[in-house]
């Protein structure tokens, strides 16, 4: 028996649909990543003006990355949880608690990242 042949150029192309639909979706709704958004930008804007290293590129670029995609995660996370337990749950709030925790402890890694780079510039 003949199995149809898969397109996994179209398979890719779709799951890059799906990927643009969740960032339209989180841009368009989600404030904490608006922000976050706008300081990935000016953090690399400064990149540009203080002329980075490649590999102090790399690591920003990467530090913005998990902050943008923890936050995502963390989005997903407290949608589910308010679509399975509407109502206020304590342990509902716990884990939201820690999601959001995860969030904090990328964010404030962003932060570090970024004293390390750009204070020896700045002084």
């Amino acid at each position: 028996m003949n199995k149809p042949k898969r397109n996994v150029f179209a398979e890719r192309l779709l799951s890059l649909v799906f990927v643009c639909k969740g960032i339209w979706h989180l841009l368009r709704s989600e404030h904490s990543i608006i922000i976050q958004t706008i300081i990935g930008v000016a953090v690399t804007l400064a990149g540009f003006w203080f002329q980075i290293s490649p590999v102090e590129w790399m690591i920003q670029t990467l530090a913005i990355g998990l902050v943008l995609g923890v936050e995502a995660m963390n989005t997903a996370v407290e949608k589910m949880a308010d679509f399975i337990h509407p109502e206020y749950h304590k342990k509902i709030g716990i884990i939201k608690d820690i999601s959001a925790a995860a969030v904090g402890f990328v964010a404030i890694s962003a932060v570090v990242v970024s004293l390390i780079i750009y204070l020896p510039k700045i002084l």
